[in-house]
């Protein structure tokens, strides 16, 4: 089993790194020396799902809820790619799974709302991230998550402060820079826009959608060049299921930028 011990140390280190091809690689390899290792199949799915092929990642994470039913971890993987594939209704029953296995997972609660979000239903998102704030009050996203929903329901000021607690809370959390960056970019604070997103980006290089945020701002300050730049990035760095259409529009608009320049 030393074989397998290390292409499943390689495979972790390329999840954790971003490297998400060599982690396929890796946990492929293990999986061909232990087949019934529910853990293998589970970060191969994982893995599968960063790489954007859904139904091989389907196919793995349905495997390991195969040998261990009741695998949180899986559980969580599974939602999230129900999530982003837009397989709405079968995301929000795993996760109810996850809670009746665990009523004090909060994450699980937090996920439930993002589904009420992108369902436009926003109190029923708020009503979630309030019950997840309750188990654990400073989860930084239940508070992320807050944060979006009152800033779409129109209360600019308690958004803002669920996004700052974050920070009080961890100082580098790219994801509460980024919602600040968009909320200063909706409001048209183009400064502190842009000052957010290079914190974001600074943070986590590969937070594709600061990149793309980062980008509009260039234009509207009419900086082309690092406009091209920001999108690029963007297109390098995303590659989920769901960002199809964005990805396309960008590269009309990064064709558009080339042409000009």
């Amino acid at each position: 089993m030393q074989e397998f011990e290390r292409h499943l140390s390689q495979g972790r280190d390329a999840l954790e790194n971003g490297d998400f091809a060599a982690a396929v690689t890796s946990f492929r390899s293990a999986a061909a020396i232990d087949p019934a290792s529910p853990q293998i199949h589970a970060l191969l799915g994982e893995a599968l799902a960063e790489v954007g092929h859904p139904k091989e990642a389907l196919a793995s994470l349905q495997k390991a809820l195969e040998l261990v039913p009741d695998h949180v971890d899986t559980l969580y993987v599974l939602g999230d790619l129900y999530f982003e594939t837009g397989e709405l209704d079968l995301a929000f029953k795993t996760y109810q799974q996850i809670l009746e296995l665990d009523s004090r997972e909060s994450d699980a609660l937090v996920s439930m709302g993002l589904i009420h979000f992108t369902r436009e239903q926003i109190d029923q998102a708020v009503s979630c991230y309030h019950n997840a704030l309750e188990i654990e009050p400073d989860s930084p996203f239940a508070l992320n998550s807050l944060g979006d929903a009152l800033y779409a329901r129109g209360e600019n000021d308690e958004a803002l402060a669920s996004y700052r607690r974050v920070l009080a809370l961890d100082p580098e959390d790219p994801q509460a820079h980024f919602n600040l960056a968009e909320m200063y970019y909706d409001t048209g604070d183009l400064d502190s826009a842009e000052a957010e997103c290079r914190e974001t980006v600074r943070l986590d290089s590969g937070f594709a959608f600061a990149h793309l945020t980062l980008g509009n701002i260039y234009l509207d300050r009419e900086r082309p060049r690092e406009a091209l730049h920001s999108f690029q990035e963007f297109l390098l760095r995303e590659r989920s299921v769901d960002s199809r259409e964005i990805r396309e529009e960008v590269a009309a608009v990064v064709a558009g930028l080339k042409a000009e320049l």
